[in-house]
C-alpha cells in the first residue's frame, strides 16, 4: 500500500502527456516518417462530391452549425475552406449560410483567402457567404429553402446542430445530394448517420484538420493525443486490477483522523493549533484484521495524498527589532 505523498503524480502525468504530443510533433517536422492517420471515408468524399456538383453545374452547400464562434465552429470553417479550395479550382459555386453575425465574418474572410490563394480573386462572390438569421428554425427554413431552390449537388453540415438537423438532411437527401455530416452534439449524430451518406463521428469531426492539410504540427499533435488516450486507457485499467487486489487482502492498519489516534497528545493543544491539524491523518494499529478499505487503498492514495503533522506545520524566524535612530528605549 502506498503511504506516501503522492502529489506530485499529477503533475508527471501531465508532464508525460504533453512529451508524448510534443515527442510526435518532432517525428512528423522532421519527416524521418509518416505518421499514419487511419482513412475517414467521410473527409475522403469531398472531392467525388465536389465533382458532381461540377459536372451537374450546381452548387454546393455548406453550414457550420447555428452555435456562435467556438472552437468548433472554426474547426468546421477549416474543413470548408479545404472544400471551398477543390469548389475554386474546377469553378463551382458554393454556398455558405450562417446563423452567427462573427461567424458570418470569419467566415467571409476564409472562403476570400482561399480564392486568393488560388489566384482566383476575381471569382470570389460575397453573396456565396449568406447570413441567414439567428433564430433556430427561420435558419432551418432558410436554409432548407436554398437546397430545394438552388438544387444542391453536395450538402456539408458540420458544426453544432440540434432540432434543425434532420431538417436538412431529408431536405438535402429528397433532392438526391451527396451529404456529409458532423456535429458534437451527440444525440444528433443519429438523425445524420440514418439520412446521410457520409458521417463524422465523434473525433473524427477534430481530426479533420490534420486529415486534410497533412500539415506536420496538426499531424504529430493527433498522433500524440492517440498515444495518451491508450496511456491513460492503461493506467485505468492498471489501477482496477491492483485496486480490486488490494481490496481483497486484510491489515490490522487502518487510517484515522490524528484526534482519535492520540487523543492524549490532541487535547494539549490549543484551539488555534487543532484547527491546523485536524485534517492531520496517521495509521494506527487495531489489532483486529480487517479488510483494505477503499481509502487505505494505493489507488485512493495516489488522488488523495496522506499529509502528516510536519507538512502542515509552519515556522517563522523571528526578526531583531532595530531601535530607531537618534536614541529611545
Amino acid at each position: 500500500m502506498q503511504w506516501h505523498d503522492t502529489g506530485s503524480f499529477g503533475m508527471i502525468f501531465v508532464i508525460v502527456l504533453v512529451a508524448f504530443i510534443l515527442f510526435n510533433i518532432y517525428r512528423a517536422e522532421t519527416k524521418k516518417k509518416e505518421l499514419y492517420i487511419r482513412r475517414i471515408p467521410g473527409l475522403n468524399a469531398i472531392d467525388d462530391a465536389i465533382g458532381r456538383a461540377t459536372e451537374m453545374g450546381k452548387p454546393v452547400l455548406m453550414v457550420p452549425g447555428i452555435g456562435g464562434l467556438n472552437a468548433i465552429s472554426v474547426q468546421a470553417l477549416n474543413i470548408f475552406a479545404q472544400v471551398s479550395k477543390a469548389a475554386a479550382q474546377f469553378g463551382t459555386p458554393i454556398r455558405l449560410c450562417v446563423a452567427d453575425a462573427a461567424v458570418f465574418t470569419v467566415a467571409q474572410e476564409v472562403i476570400r483567402d482561399v480564392y486568393q490563394q488560388q489566384g482566383l480573386s476575381e471569382k470570389f462572390d460575397p453573396d456565396s457567404v449568406r447570413f441567414v438569421t439567428d433564430r433556430q428554425f427561420a435558419f432551418a427554413a432558410g436554409v432548407s429553402g436554398l437546397i430545394l431552390r438552388e438544387k444542391v449537388a453536395a450538402a456539408f453540415f458540420l458544426g453544432e446542430f440540434f432540432a434543425e438537423s434532420l431538417i436538412f438532411a431529408e431536405t438535402a437527401n429528397s433532392i438526391g445530394a451527396i451529404q456529409v455530416a458532423g456535429s458534437t452534439e451527440k444525440s444528433q449524430t443519429p438523425f445524420f448517420i440514418a439520412a446521410c451518406d457520409y458521417v463524422l463521428i465523434g473525433d473524427e469531426f477534430y481530426a479533420a484538420s490534420a486529415y486534410l492539410t497533412r500539415q506536420p504540427i496538426l499531424v504529430g499533435s493527433l498522433v500524440g493525443q492517440d498515444w495518451c488516450k491508450i496511456l491513460i486507457a492503461a493506467c485505468v485499467l492498471f489501477g482496477f486490477m491492483v485496486n480490486s487486489y488490494q481490496r481483497t487482502q486484510t491489515t490490522s492498519l487502518q487510517r484515522m483522523p490524528w484526534s482519535e489516534a492520540e487523543p492524549e497528545a490532541w487535547a494539549q493543544l490549543t484551539p488555534e493549533e487543532q484547527g491546523n491539524f485536524e485534517a492531520v491523518e496517521v495509521m494506527k494499529d487495531t489489532g483486529t484484521p480487517t479488510l483494505v478499505k477503499k481509502e487505505n487503498t494505493g489507488l485512493y492514495r495516489v488522488f488523495n495524498p496522506m499529509r502528516d503533522r510536519e507538512s502542515l506545520t509552519v515556522t517563522r524566524e523571528k526578526k531583531a527589532v532595530v531601535a530607531p535612530l537618534g536614541g529611545g528605549e
